[in-house]
């Protein structure tokens, strides 16, 4: 699938939220905070679906299928693939977490937060994420630059 963009007015949020512009753009940034939005944007505009029914659940977002998509945010600071569980301070990756994850959905939905207010998107299928992986491209704990993610993206021709 080719690129798709969502599209935020700055001055329109700032208005609704009662904060400064530059707050707004600190916010919509930070892929810890903006991404309830961008798995609700996505799911309700995109893929035509619903949310996973819980925020433990291994998915973020099930498509009018019923197929599994988690949603993740392109920030300065990169892109991981594995669980959630698996990222933070005394967190460690385990691998079969990772490829059990993967069995579990049908791909990934990546957005590049940086580029805020006119988000780009792009639907990856899990075997294109599997093929990166078996390649070596998602390093040793599936996390990967932002350029680097980039140019996955533009070398799978999506």
């Amino acid at each position: 699938m080719a690129v798709k963009t969502l599209i935020w007015d700055v001055k329109e949020l700032a208005k609704a939220l009662k904060i400064k512009e530059e707050d707004v753009k600190l916010y919509f940034t930070d892929g810890r905070r903006v991404s309830f939005l961008i798995e609700r944007r996505i799911a309700y505009e995109i893929i035509g679906g619903t949310l996973a029914g819980s925020e433990g659940a291994g998915y973020d977002l099930i498509d009018k299928e019923g197929d599994k998509w988690e949603v993740r945010s392109i920030s300065k600071g990169g892109i991981y693939f594995c669980p959630s569980y698996m990222v933070g301070s005394g967190r460690e990756f385990e691998e079969v977490g990772f490829l059990n994850k993967i069995k579990e959905i049908k791909g990934y939905i990546l957005a590049d937060i940086t580029a805020f207010p006119n988000v780009p998107f792009w639907i990856i299928p899990k075997d294109i994420v599997m093929k990166w992986w078996n390649q070596g491209k998602l390093g040793k704990n599936s996390k990967v630059s932002r350029d680097k993610a980039l140019q996955l993206i533009e070398e799978a021709k999506l």
